[in-house]
């Protein structure tokens, strides 16, 4: 068995934890760093397959040193053309010059248009037509076992529906909610699809050249033993005491303090509280800068230029990255408007939440940065967030997407989002005399303003296209009827358009921001 003085950075081996049912776990944990304070021993550990905001300081008794694994000696990295520490290329890493000019990967180029007919409402006709209503005793059928399979994105090898192909949704469990007959759609630019399943999900196996614009993803190559190791200890802001998840660059010196002090209003950081306190005496804010676009109850946004208000939303920036770990900061904010939601009492406006987006995004993105504020999680302001970058995005007469990676309660929460929304629009579908209601993915993306690749890519992750008789068709199941339903209820948050005062700007006309 090691000794505790032999454990070194880069070791492995299991670590005692509290799992979420408060029972005793070992999973295999890396030692990040070593530091001693007052002749004791504490290891800094990230466990292996978990996130990164669960790693933590503990002792030697929590370590399981019998089945330490020490780090193994680096081999000397082979060279390429001769140069010191470059890799061999490879297949894999090689990017095409003209992805790298413009710092997009390439997808392989797929269109697909979908067309949706959803039957009447307890009706079947059996062995109709492919455009008619299958009856829900031949959908169980044995022999039609090779009749409907999940939709895939195909290769431009591949026929494709053309764009008056009909398709029909069909009930699941032999009952249909809701039907809908096929029309053309309306004239949109033809979008590529990547070749993963769910366009949220960023990696494609190609890396890509930093954008040279406002993008705030972070370039995970530069990543060291500092920025993977949370440097604030708590963060007090107004009446919450915050635990960071993660790095945040503010100054060297506050990084040894025990608790760092946020003005609430202004979010400048002060060493202790009697400097919070004098500072509070002078700061005349009670809101955030800014104008207020939107109020209802106690909600309100505020819209914040980056380039006119460039303290405050530094300091934003600065609070947001101890909660996200795919962001990078950029200290020149001018690029970027930040919509920061806050709560009114009587004491002012208090943060909850913002998000940021460029002003200019040639990507069509509507939100760079998203975070709800942790004391705040789980009480509906996340879903609420996204549904206001949205209701500005209609405003705006656009579609738009977040900027990828997003992390992983960021995924759920979009997931989510697009979900109950899309479900939303095909349950509410009525038919008008007599005939079927129609409905295309355009039609969606135009009426939602989500962008038709996280339509499409919802849909699959739902598990309702599917393809029978030459054609795409729209499976809704009871399930998922009465769990959307179920959703839906508990959404008691929404947003309403009317309290909207918002007036986009065409930034593309502007000199500068």
């Amino acid at each position: 068995m090691a000794e505790v003085g032999e454990i070194i950075e880069g070791c492995r081996l299991p670590v005692l934890r509290r799992n979420q049912d408060n029972e005793d776990e070992w999973p295999l944990a890396e030692i990040l760093s070593v530091k001693d304070i007052s002749g004791r021993k504490l290891f800094y550990v990230h466990y292996i397959d978990f996130n990164k905001r669960l790693d933590e300081w503990v002792t030697h008794e929590r370590l399981d040193l019998k089945k330490i694994q020490f780090p193994k000696k680096e081999a000397k990295t082979p060279t390429k053309n001769g140069l010191p520490g470059s890799r061999p290329g490879s297949p894999e890493r090689e990017v095409p010059a003209s992805a790298q000019a413009s710092g997009k990967t390439l997808p392989i180029p797929v269109q697909i248009t979908l067309r949706f007919n959803l039957p009447k409402e307890r009706e079947a006709i059996p062995g109709g037509e492919p455009d008619q209503p299958l009856s829900s005793s031949s959908c169980l059928q044995p022999n039609h076992r090779s009749t409907k399979r999940k939709v895939e994105v195909v290769s431009p090898a591949t026929p494709v529906p053309s764009e008056t192909a009909p398709a029909s949704v069909f009930p699941q469990n032999g009952s249909a909610r809701r039907a809908v007959a096929a029309q053309p759609g309306r004239k949109r630019k033809s979008n590529c699809l990547g070749t993963d399943e769910d366009s949220q999900d960023s990696s494609d196996g190609i890396p890509s050249a930093p954008r040279m614009t406002g993008s705030l993803v972070s370039d995970r190559s530069h990543d060291d033993i500092v920025t993977r190791m949370k440097n604030i200890e708590c963060i007090e802001l107004g009446r919450h005491r915050l635990k960071p998840w993660y790095f945040s660059p503010y100054p060297q010196e506050l990084t040894m303090l025990p608790v760092l002090y946020l003005c609430e209003f202004c979010l400048k950081y002060g060493r202790s509280l009697k400097c919070l306190q004098r500072h509070l005496t002078k700061c005349d804010l009670r809101h955030p800068p800014g104008n207020e676009i939107y109020r209802k109850g106690t909600i309100s946004f505020f819209e914040i230029d980056g380039r006119k208000n460039k303290s405050y939303s530094q300091n934003l920036c600065l609070l947001a990255k101890c909660f996200l770990d795919h962001k990078t900061l950029y200290y020149d904010t001018d690029p970027f408007l930040f919509y920061v939601m806050t709560e009114y009492d009587c004491k002012g406006f208090h943060i909850v939440g913002y998000f940021s987006k460029e002003k200019e995004s040639t990507e069509d993105y509507n939100v760079a940065c998203i975070l709800t504020l942790p004391p705040y999680q789980r009480r509906g302001y996340g879903k609420l967030l996204i549904e206001f970058s949205y209701e500005l995005s209609k405003v705006e007469g656009k579609t738009g997407t977040p900027e990828k990676p997003l992390s992983d309660l960021g995924l759920l929460s979009y997931r989510s989002y697009w979900s109950q929304t899309i479900l939303e629009i095909l349950m509410g579908l009525k038919s008008e005399s007599g005939e079927r209601p129609q409905i295309t993915i355009n039609e969606i993306s135009e009426i939602t303003s989500i962008k038709k690749e996280d339509v499409i890519s919802t849909l699959q992750y739902l598990n309702l296209i599917n393809y029978y008789k030459g054609q795409y068709i729209l499976t809704l199941s009871e399930d998922i009827v009465d769990g959307h339903e179920r959703a839906m209820l508990k959404r008691l948050l929404r947003i309403d358009s009317k309290c909207l005062h918002f007036t986009p700007k065409d930034w593309s006309k502007r000199g500068k921001w």
